[in-house]
């Protein structure tokens, strides 16, 4: 839980419950803890929101759900007015699992149901007082490896968003790594809805409140999508242009360098040029093509400004959608215009894509014996390994950054006329 600090000195513990027996169990219990009874109030959530509003928030806070119509929208206002590092343990009559998993991944520490025991109440204050005491992440220490990837389309439609998704699910199950999925699509992303989750409102409270993101904040925000893997994104309306000078996703960013082994931004190319200081601590930087003469175009301008801005970064250049023989361009004209090979290759499986949408399934996850799959794997373990040895030049990174330090030019080496297909090359004038 997290909000704008409030100043003065904070309590050790408040609990606002809904009926006598809780009070019952819960006073006794502060008495024996050294805290004082009438920490324990009647009135529930809504009076601890009130009360809160005005007042410093409490480092372990019991709050009473019984009365709630709606529990998760009104933990989201409590987070509006609790302070940073508030441990919140949630009591409530409602058995039910999913209810459960959805307080805890909104940033409640545990759930407790009625009716409440005193050793049951005991060992979650108890715990919560062990993780309110805890050593930050911010705090000195062993720093854990830390891989960010960005992925940028050349154009729309180019499989950005799939190749994201894909990325994210493999670190996380193939690799069994703690992965993070920022959608920075603030109002048309897929992240989530390839996962057959809702959005959420993190990443817009984010971006509206700055100053409110930490460790805390992000185990309330992020949506889990399996063990190793949670997603911040957004559906903002359309009528809601985005407002924001970019701090909220550099923040974002050192937050996750924090809690997960690995980032992946799904990176849209107007946010690109809006805030290219996302790309200050991104590892590698997969840019995705289809062979067209457009994409080959915006390759060449991608590639070029990444070189000035971004040189810290790997590149790794993805032609998705691979048809033999169909495209607009052959994949030997496309890189010789680009001056650069391709890394990966993505072949065209509209059957696999279909699948995994029919699915909610990341296409990686519903089509692993695939060509197209097999070809995600290497790219994923390719991107596993830069962490592994960050100063060799040896390997696939050194292929790679040799063939992205190739000088590259814009138009004025972009051979159009021999890229056509030789039936428009016959019946172009000389």
């Amino acid at each position: 839980m997290s909000a704008n600090w409030k100043g003065g000195n904070r309590d050790m513990f408040a609990a606002f419950v809904c009926d006598d027996a809780a009070l019952d169990v819960l006073r006794p219990l502060a008495v024996d803890m050294g805290w004082q009874p009438e920490k324990v109030a009647k009135g529930g959530l809504r009076n601890a929101i009130q009360s809160l509003s005005v007042a410093a928030s409490p480092a372990i806070l019991i709050v009473d759900l019984s009365e709630s119509g709606d529990p998760l929208n009104d933990i989201n206002a409590l987070a509006e007015v609790c302070e940073p590092g508030t441990v919140v343990i949630a009591i409530g009559q409602v058995n039910d699992v999913r209810l459960y998993r959805d307080l805890v991944a909104s940033g409640i520490q545990d759930y407790l149901l009625k009716p409440l025991s005193s050793g049951q109440v005991r060992d979650a204050v108890i715990q919560a007082q062990t993780i309110f005491a805890a050593p930050k992440g911010s705090d000195s220490g062993s720093l854990k490896r830390h891989i960010s990837t960005a992925v940028v389309g050349t154009r729309g439609g180019a499989g950005a968003s799939t190749l994201a998704t894909s990325l994210a699910w493999l670190f996380s199950t193939d690799h069994r790594l703690p992965t993070a999925l920022l959608d920075l699509d603030v109002h048309f992303g897929t992240g989530a809805l390839t996962l057959d989750l809702e959005p959420g409102r993190g990443l817009t409270d984010a971006i509206d409140n700055p100053s409110r993101i930490d460790g805390l904040f992000i185990e309330r925000a992020m949506i889990r999508a399996n063990d190793n893997l949670a997603i911040l994104s957004a559906e903002a309306p359309i009528s809601a242009p985005l407002m924001t000078d970019g701090s909220a996703f550099v923040q974002l960013e050192e937050e996750f360098r924090h809690a997960f082994e690995m980032t992946v931004i799904d990176l849209p190319r107007n946010m690109l040029i809006n805030f290219p200081h996302l790309l200050t601590a991104v590892n590698v930087v997969v840019v995705t093509t289809e062979l067209t003469l457009a994409g080959a175009r915006d390759a060449i301008r991608l590639l070029s400004w990444l070189k000035s801005n971004a040189s810290h970064a790997l590149p790794l250049l993805v032609a998705s959608k691979v048809q033999a023989g169909v495209g607009e361009i052959s994949k030997g004209d496309f890189e010789a215009s680009i001056e650069r090979k391709i890394d990966y290759t993505i072949p065209f499986d509209a059957k696999s894509a279909s699948n995994a949408a029919k699915l909610g399934q990341t296409f990686v996850g519903a089509n692993r014996g695939t060509k197209a799959g097999l070809a995600l794997r290497d790219l994923a373990e390719a991107i596993v390994a830069t962490g592994s040895e960050p100063e060799a030049d040896g390997g696939k990174g050194a292929k790679v950054a040799k063939n992205a330090g190739a000088k590259t030019s814009l138009l004025g080496k972009f051979d159009l006329k021999k890229m056509l297909p030789s039936k428009a090359k016959a019946g172009a004038p000389a």
